[in-house]
């Protein structure tokens, strides 16, 4: 009699997986976190939520391939960290991410981040040492989704983003300016030790002196790229003009090379599936303990960063279809994707503004979007590692820049440099930290700054739901939220308005689209103090996410110093006077009056439901 048979790798395989699942399912039950959640997106899955998948994600494969190698390039890492890092990011974010419209996968602020850590010491190996370091990132980023610190990412300035997001922009063109003219920037000190200055002064007057060694071809080559790329945007801006200008690039590289003419390539950077596979830590070494503690610093700035990348890139996409995202989901999801790219020669991931918007405007319906991205980065990977030694390195530099430039938003730098004094001082002393320092002591530099200045002014708006009583007046509602369908919504905003209250105005947008009655958002803010840039940043994303669904919004019981911020950050000519209504001091709701007969003009009644908001849990003292 035969004994039992043996069974299969496959079966292996899936024993493991329920197991995993059912031990996830277990210790993930008190903290509110889904072990899987592509499984909801999954429910009535058709054709036609694949189609449009498959070419929003073929569609972010053709940016992020070649993103992904920039990327990598930019940290100092062989370019298959990158392309790996986006396949292994792509396919497991999709996987346990909230939000159906983020891509993870590395980003231009984390990838410096690494560069300006390891630049400071030639002797760290960054290649041996990234798989502990990503490692690290994951695990400090799960814990994190354990116990729920993703939503205090609410109570750091977009100031702080937006100055840390400019500096490394700066420093990135800094630093593959060397490249794009064929110079380095690496200097030798009088012991024979090589040095690579990390700071924006340092780098731009390493630049200075070698400019009279700049490589005319690769400056050629370099410009022919920028040309393709820039010339694709407009002309054809569906296209992937990264893909095509790197192509193009290498096979003017080729081209060159017959002629004799020498252009610098990644001619060592060629890489087999193999190479996929680094070698882990091993964790009883003494030497791992050492390696922890140095990089102990770097991997909680990495995670904190991507923490905030990710959450105000999935809030804004998100919301802009009415639906919320759980940022403690999203943190767990980003754990998870990190500790998968530490075994997968990863570098640390994030979520992508550029990815993410590209996938959003690609019309992805679910994450499988995200997945299709993964498995087509993956192709790539796999595929392509034999083709990179083509590729000029002008070329890639240059690319790299036309990518750096696109992240400076000069809109946001204005509101945060004229909104108020507190955000000029705050973006102006990350904007200098971040330039002058290690990008993992600039962030936290930032982050104090903004902290110390929301501690003089901590408070947090309170909302009550109110109602015009039958004598005409503003009263505290009988049955707070028993009426159903309202047609006007007045959101009573009281206290203090800066960065801490913003998710307010989010929570708000996705209350409204859930609604499909609701076509008028009155905005009362007659006891709203101390509005900032990113207040103001959330109330331009109210304003252009409701007038998108055919809606409005209006504002009332305007008082000067509210009047003078949105004055001065633009946002009075994107709301329109018509929908401003100052705060009288005679007749406190007469501004509201006003704006619920501007409301009524505007839907042409006479008669609105109207529901006014005030926070339940801070009633006003008497």
């Amino acid at each position: 009699m035969s004994g039992p048979s043996t069974p299969s790798w496959w079966q292996i395989a899936r024993n493991l997986a329920r197991q995993g699942r059912s031990w996830l399912s277990e210790n993930l039950a008190d903290t509110g976190l889904d072990p899987l959640p592509i499984r909801r997106w999954l429910r009535g899955y058709g054709p036609r939520r694949f189609q449009a998948d498959l070419k929003a994600g073929t569609s972010v494969a053709l940016l992020d391939i070649p993103q992904g190698m920039a990327y990598a390039a930019i940290a100092g890492l062989p370019l298959q960290f990158g392309t790996t890092c986006s396949a292994v990011a792509g396919i497991v974010g999709a996987l346990f991410l909230s939000s159906r419209y983020t891509v993870l996968g590395p980003t231009n602020a984390t990838a410096f981040m690494i560069f300006s850590y390891f630049a400071a010491d030639a002797h760290l190996d960054r290649i041996t040492l990234m798989p502990l370091l990503v490692f690290m990132v994951g695990t400090l980023l799960l814990i994190g989704s354990f116990i729920k610190v993703a939503e205090l990412a609410q109570y750091i300035s977009r100031a702080v983003m937006v100055a840390y997001i400019t500096g490394a922009a700066m420093l990135i063109i800094a630093n593959q300016a060397g490249n794009v003219l064929g110079i380095g920037t690496r200097t030798i000190a009088e012991d024979g030790q090589v040095f690579q200055p990390r700071t924006f002064p340092g780098i731009v007057w390493q630049l200075l002196q070698n400019l009279s060694q700049t490589h005319w071809e690769s400056l050629l080559i370099a410009a022919l790229t920028a040309g393709i790329y820039w010339g694709i945007r407009r002309l054809r801006p569906t296209w992937p003009s990264l893909a095509i200008a790197l192509v193009g690039a290498s096979l003017i590289g080729l081209g060159m090379k017959t002629l004799n003419i020498t252009i610098p390539t990644f001619q060592d950077a060629q890489f087999t599936w193999l190479d996929l596979l680094p070698p882990f830590p091993d964790f009883a070494s003494p030497k791992f303990l050492s390696d922890f503690s140095r990089l102990f610093g770097l991997a909680i700035a990495l995670a904190f960063l991507a923490t905030l990348e990710s959450s105000t890139m999935g809030k804004t996409l998100s919301g802009l279809k009415g639906q919320r995202v759980d940022p403690n989901q999203d943190m767990f999801g980003l754990g998870m994707a990190n500790l998968s790219c530490a075994y997968l020669s990863g570098m640390p991931c994030s979520g992508s503004m550029v990815r993410s918007t590209l996938n959003f405007a690609s019309g992805a319906r679910t994450p499988v979007a995200s997945l299709v991205n993964g498995l087509a980065c993956l192709l790539g990977a796999l595929t392509l590692g034999s083709l990179v030694v083509y590729i000029p390195k002008a070329s890639l530099a240059v690319l790299i820049i036309c990518v750096a430039l696109s992240l400076i938003n000069k809109r946001h730098v204005r509101i945060c440099l004229q909104a108020t004094g507190s955000d000029a001082l705050t973006f102006l002393v990350t904007l200098a930290a971040t330039l002058m320092v290690p990008l993992h002591v600039a962030i936290f530099t930032g982050v104090g700054v903004s902290l110390m200045l929301y501690l003089r002014k901590a408070s947090r708006p309170s909302l009550i739901e109110y109602e015009f009583n039958e004598e005409g007046n503003l009263a505290e509602a009988s049955q707070p939220g028993m009426r159903q369908n309202p047609a006007i919504s007045i959101v009573h905003v009281e206290g203090e308005l800066f960065f801490g209250a913003a998710e307010l105005f989010r929570s708000q947008v996705q209350q409204a689209c859930a609604d499909p009655n609701l076509r008028i958002i009155i905005l009362r803010l007659k006891n709203a103090r101390h509005m900032d840039a990113t207040s103001v940043m959330a109330m331009e994303d109210l304003v252009r996410a409701l007038r998108a669904d055919g809606r409005d919004l209006l504002i009332s019981g305007v008082m000067k110093d509210i009047y003078r911020v949105l004055r001065d950050a633009g946002m009075v000519e994107v709301i329109g006077k018509d929908n401003l209504f100052p705060s009288s001091p005679s007749n406190p709701n007469v501004a509201t009056r006003n704006a619920l007969k501007r409301a009524q003009q505007i839907l042409g009644t006479t008669e609105a439901e109207v529901k006014i908001f005030f926070d339940p849990g801070k009633k006003k003292e008497a």
